[in-house]
C-alpha cells in the first residue's frame, strides 16, 4: 500500500469513525440503562474488588468486556475514594465500548481490502459504520458489538495467517478465538463456523487430491485453534478454588449406592470452581432450554425457526437488503467471497438458535454481510460496464445516503430502528420487543414527557432494571396490586406509563397478572407515547380504542 492510499484510507476511517463516535456518545447521554447494564456494572465492579467472577459465570456472561468497561469506573472510584453515581459510572462504561467499535471499523476496512482492494474496504467500512442498529448498540455498555469486533478480528487474522508459519497460522488465531469467547459465549460456536466457512472458500477451487490434504491440514489447524482458545478462556477466568453448591445438591439427590457415594465425595472435594466452563455451560443450557418468542405481533411459547431470518429483515437497513438483490442480478459471481459466505453460514445456523431475545445476538452476520456486499460492489464496479455499472453506483450512493439519514433520524434510539419496509421505527414495537425495541432504556424520555406535561406523579409499569425508576416523580406500579384488585380501581386518578415490551412481547404472559394487565391496557387508547412507553391518563374516564 503506497503513501497516498494509506492517507486516503486513514482519512476515510477517521471521518466515519468520528461521525459514528459522536452519534454514539451523544446517544449514550440520552438513553437510560438497558436491562443488562446495571447487572454488568454491579458484577464487574464486584470482580475488581473481590477477584471473583462467580456471579458473572452463574449468569452465563463472559468477563472480558465487563472487565474493560468497569475498569475506568473502579480506578476513578479508588482515586476519588467514593462510589460513583450510577449515571456517571454508566456513561464511563459505555464510552469503553467505542474501543471495540473502532476495532470493528478498522477490521471492516481491512477485510474489504483483502477481498476486493482499496474501494472494497472503503465501501465495507461505510456500510458497517452507518448501520443504525449497530450504532444503537455501540452506544451501550454491553458485549454484542465487542464480540462482533473480536470475531471479525479473528477472521481477518486467520485469513492472513493461512500461509504463514505456525505462530501466525495457529497461535495468533487461537489467542483471538479465546478473546472472542471471553467477550461473549456465543463465539464458542460462531468462531468455528467462521473459520470453517473461510477454509471451505479457500480450498474448494483446488483439485480433489490437493484439496483432501489441505482439508486434513485445515481441520488439524482449526482443532488446535479451538483447543488453544479454550485454554486462553480458562486461564483468563481463573478460579475461586471453591466447591460448587449446586453440584453437591445434585449429588445428594442421586439414589443410594456406590455411584452416589463417589459423586458426593467428588462434589465435596473438587475445588475448581468458579471457572470459565461454568459460563459456557450456562449459555449452552440456556440455548437448549430455549424460551418463548415475540415476532410479527405474535407470541410463541417456544422458539420458532424463522425468528432470526425474519427479524434481520426488519432490523437491517434496506440498502443492505436491496444490495443483495441488485448485485445478485447484475454480477452474481462478485458475491463469491468469504465474508458473504460466512454471513450465509451464520444465517443458516440462526434457525437452530432457541434464545430469541434480539438480533443483537447475530450482529456478526450483519457485519459480514456488509463487508461481503461492499467487497462485491467494488469488484462488480470494476468489471461491469454501461447501465449495469450505473445501477450499481446509484445503489451505493442512494443506499449509503439513505442509511446515514435513517441513522440521524432514529438518533438516539438506534436500538429501536425498524426499516421502512416493515412500517418504520415508530411501529416496530408491534413486530419485535425486548432488546429489539424496548430494552428498558426509555426512562429519561419518560421523565422529559412528565416535565413537559406537568404530571405531578407517574406510575410506571416497566420492563428493565434502571435504578432511576425509584427516583420520584416516577413510581413503579405493583403487579401484585393489579393481580388482586380491579385494574380500573388500582390505577384510578393516576397517570400510568407502560413499557412497550410489557404490552407487546412474551413477557405479557409471565406472570399471569401481567397477561391480564397487558390485555386490559391494550384495549385502551393512550393519550400519548414516548418511543418505548405508552401513557394513559386515568384522572378522567379512559378511552377505548
Amino acid at each position: 500500500m503506497n503513501r497516498q492510499t494509506a492517507i486516503i484510507d486513514g482519512v476515510w476511517l477517521f471521518c466515519f469513525g468520528l461521525a459514528s463516535t459522536l452519534w454514539c456518545l451523544s446517544a449514550a447521554a440520552e438513553l437510560g440503562a438497558t436491562f443488562d447494564e446495571p447487572t454488568y456494572l454491579r458484577y464487574g465492579l464486584e470482580h475488581w474488588h473481590t477477584g471473583s467472577y462467580k456471579q458473572l459465570m452463574r449468569l452465563g456472561s463472559m468477563p472480558l468486556v465487563v472487565d474493560l468497561q468497569t475498569l475506568p469506573v473502579y480506578l476513578l472510584e479508588r482515586w476519588r475514594g467514593t462510589t460513583l453515581p450510577f449515571a456517571e459510572a454508566l456513561q464511563l462504561s459505555r464510552a469503553v465500548t467505542l474501543i471495540f467499535w473502532w476495532t470493528l471499523l478498522f477490521y471492516a476496512l481491512r477485510a474489504g481490502k483483502i477481498i476486493a482492494g482499496n474501494w472494497g474496504g472503503r465501501i465495507a467500512l461505510a456500510l458497517v459504520a452507518s448501520e443504525p442498529v449497530l450504532l444503537g448498540h455501540a452506544a451501550l455498555a454491553t458485549s454484542d458489538i465487542a464480540v462482533t469486533a473480536c470475531l471479525l478480528l479473528l477472521a481477518v487474522e486467520f485469513y492472513r495467517g493461512r500461509d504463514r508459519q505456525w505462530p501466525g497460522r495457529v497461535a495468533v488465531p487461537a489467542i483471538l478465538y479465546g478473546t472472542a469467547i471471553l467477550a461473549k459465549a456465543s463465539a464458542l460456536v460462531f468462531g468455528p463456523l467462521c473459520l470453517l466457512a473461510m477454509e471451505w472458500h479457500r480450498i474448494s477451487p483446488t483439485t480433489t487430491a490437493t484439496s483432501r490434504e489441505r482439508i486434513r491440514r485445515s481441520l488439524i489447524d482449526i482443532s488446535i485453534i479451538i483447543a488453544g482458545g479454550l485454554v486462553v478462556t480458562f486461564v483468563y477466568c481463573g478460579s475461586d478454588w471453591t466447591t460448587e453448591p449446586t453440584f453437591i445438591q445434585w449429588a445428594q439427590t442421586l439414589p443410594p449406592g456406590n455411584f452416589h457415594n463417589a459423586m458426593l465425595w467428588i462434589s465435596e472435594h473438587l475445588r475448581i470452581f468458579t471457572n470459565g466452563g461454568e459460563g459456557l455451560v450456562q449459555q449452552i443450557k440456556h440455548n437448549i432450554r430455549g424460551q418463548g418468542a415475540f415476532i410479527l405481533g405474535q407470541v410463541y411459547r417456544r422458539a420458532v425457526w424463522f425468528y432470526f431470518p425474519v427479524a434481520l429483515t426488519m432490523k437491517t437497513s434496506l440498502s443492505l437488503l436491496i444490495g443483495v438483490g441488485i448485485i445478485t442480478a447484475l454480477d452474481r459471481a462478485a458475491l463469491k467471497n468469504w465474508a458473504f459466505l460466512v454471513a450465509m453460514v451464520l444465517l443458516v445456523y440462526s434457525v437452530t438458535c432457541r434464545v430469541q431475545i434480539g438480533v443483537r445476538l447475530f450482529f456478526p452476520l450483519i457485519v459480514f454481510l456488509a463487508i461481503g456486499l461492499g467487497a462485491a460492489a467494488a469488484t462488480a464496479i470494476r468489471e461491469l460496464r454501461g447501465w449495469r455499472r450505473t445501477v450499481l453506483v446509484l445503489w451505493l450512493v442512494t443506499g449509503l445516503s439513505s442509511t446515514a439519514l435513517a441513522a440521524l433520524r432514529v438518533w438516539p434510539n438506534g436500538i429501536c430502528f425498524t426499516n421502512a419496509a416493515w412500517g418504520g421505527t415508530a411501529n416496530g414495537y408491534r413486530l419485535l420487543s425486548d432488546s429489539n425495541y424496548d430494552w428498558g432504556q426509555g426512562l429519561p424520555d419518560l421523565r422529559k414527557w412528565q416535565q413537559q406535561h406537568d404530571a405531578a406523579e407517574m406510575s410506571v409499569l416497566y420492563f428493565g432494571t434502571d435504578p432511576s425508576l425509584l427516583v420520584g416523580p416516577l413510581h413503579p406500579l405493583s403487579l401484585p396490586l393489579l393481580a388482586n384488585e380491579d385494574l380500573g380501581e388500582a390505577v384510578k386518578g393516576k397517570v400510568v406509563a407502560v413499557s412497550a415490551t410489557l404490552l407487546y412481547g412474551t413477557y405479557t404472559h409471565v406472570p399471569s397478572s401481567m397477561a391480564q394487565a397487558a390485555a386490559w391496557f391494550r384495549n385502551l387508547r393512550p393519550i400519548d407515547r414516548t418511543m418505548t412507553f405508552f401513557i394513559y391518563d386515568f384522572r378522567n374516564a379512559p378511552r377505548d380504542r
